[in-house]
């Protein structure tokens, strides 16, 4: 079994990870993995925006949406965190490179469900893609900063309550323990367990399986979000998202019937709910979203992959209604953090999807999983930075212990053992 060591080692791609990794200092080695292509991460795929404070009158009503889409099951004091970082975080994005749309020389907001004013900075429908791929421009240039693709984690490397580093393998299953002084998940979500999700099915929820198995806290691992419209499709892979912006700016929803069931701009959860019963109500798979009140510069210039990917399945937006179905999306639990991304292992911090620091509550915000992704891998630096590194003489030997309890089928074992977790969670509430 090959040994690598590091400062640090971030296991995950994503806009968390990256964040964090531009954070580190440069004298401090970093190792980032990732089980799949560098740029198949989740945040690539977020289509709608970036919230962000629009101005010292905008935060209550940032607080108040945040707070009741989570049916006020939030920790406020990370809804706190979160909005008073937001501007500070916009700023560095820009400063990295990050092209936010403009409207006569000045930032631009788009509004989207559950927001009750435009506070949402986007880049085309893209705007994941457009704040990650810069990210990762920035980090590859990193000298002290190793990508290592198609390397998955299979175990943590702990004892006493205290992680040393992470045992992993990559494509060939080559198996290799990385010692790290400081360890931090951004693995991402869970979308990978389900048949219907707009995730990469690679996202398997491995962390969290992980944390059950060492006995790290969890919370509301229950809390699975649907995205209430992606594009209806015989065809069998991830969902495509319509993003919710596409309803902010003004598309409607229709039954079967040709008539309006519900306020568009509803809650994730709630909004779901309305079309789940349209479409049992109308014995389809689908109800109908019309983008042609838009108008087709609107569409194409706002939302140009929408278009592209609505005309690759047969149908023009511009011109015609498009069917949408609901599909899992977004994960609200995962592992329990503080504040400052600590989890309740000594020198393991956990960031982006994979942690539950309570900013979401039971139900998210349109646009701000991006924003608290970024704020909480940050905090993760700047917190480890003031700790003395984790160390022990007995690495190997805890490596090699820990590599001898894994099982042949332990892929499917850490599936089974997520799905049973979520399930044993919601049977507790009732």
């Amino acid at each position: 079994m090959e040994k690598l060591e590091a400062d640090i080692v971030i296991v995950g791609t994503g806009a968390s990870g990256l964040f964090a990794a531009l954070h580190v200092p440069n004298d401090k080695k970093v190792l980032m993995l990732t089980k799949s292509d560098v740029e198949n991460s989740d945040s690539f795929l977020a289509q709608g925006g970036i919230c962000v404070l629009r101005d010292k009158n905008d935060f209550d009503s940032f607080m108040e949406d945040t707070m009741k889409a989570g049916h006020y099951e939030n920790r406020k004091e990370s809804v706190e965190i979160m909005i008073n970082s937001s501007r500070d975080i916009i700023n560095e994005l820009i400063g990295y490179g990050v092209d936010f749309a403009t409207k006569d020389g000045e930032l631009d907001y788009t509004r989207e469900g559950a927001h009750s004013k435009p506070r949402i900075l986007f880049h085309e429908d893209i705007t994941g893609k457009e704040i990650t791929s810069t990210l990762l421009d920035v980090v590859r240039k990193l000298e002290n900063v190793t990508i290592m693709e198609y390397v998955t984690m299979t175990d943590i490397i702990e004892k006493d309550n205290v992680c040393y580093g992470v045992l992993a393998k990559d494509a060939n299953n080559n198996e290799m323990s990385i010692e790290a002084g400081y360890t931090i998940f951004a693995c991402g979500g869970i979308g990978g367990l389900y048949d219907h999700s707009t995730n990469y099915p690679h996202l398997t929820g491995d962390a969290i399986a992980i944390a059950i198995q060492h006995g790290i806290k969890l919370e509301n691992v229950d809390y699975v979000q649907i995205h209430p419209t992606t594009l209806y499709t015989k065809k069998k892979g991830r969902a495509f998202l319509i993003s919710e912006s596409v309803r902010g700016e003004g598309a409607k929803l229709y039954g079967k019937d040709g008539k309006r069931f519900a306020n568009e701009v509803l809650p994730r959860d709630i909004m779901t709910q309305k079309i789940r019963e349209q479409m049992k109500k109308d014995d389809m798979p689908y109800v109908w979203m019309d983008m042609t009140v838009l108008g087709a510069e609107v569409i194409k210039n706002h939302f140009p992959h929408i278009y592209e990917k609505c005309l690759e399945e047969g149908h023009d937006c511009t011109k015609e209604w498009i069917p949408v179905t609901p599909a899992q999306h977004y994960f609200m639990g995962g592992i329990h953090v503080d504040k400052d991304s600590r989890t309740s292992m000594s020198h393991l911090y956990a960031v982006g999807e994979t942690s539950c620091n309570g900013v979401h509550g039971r139900n998210r915000l349109a646009s701000n999983s991006l924003l608290e992704s970024l704020v909480w891998g940050k905090r993760a630096v700047v917190d480890l930075l003031k700790k003395e590194p984790a160390y022990t003489n007995d690495f190997d030997h805890l490596a090699k212990v820990t590599k001898s309890h894994q099982l042949s089928n332990q892929e499917k074992m850490y599936h089974d053992m997520v799905l049973e977790e979520i399930e044993r969670e919601r049977q507790a509430r009732g």
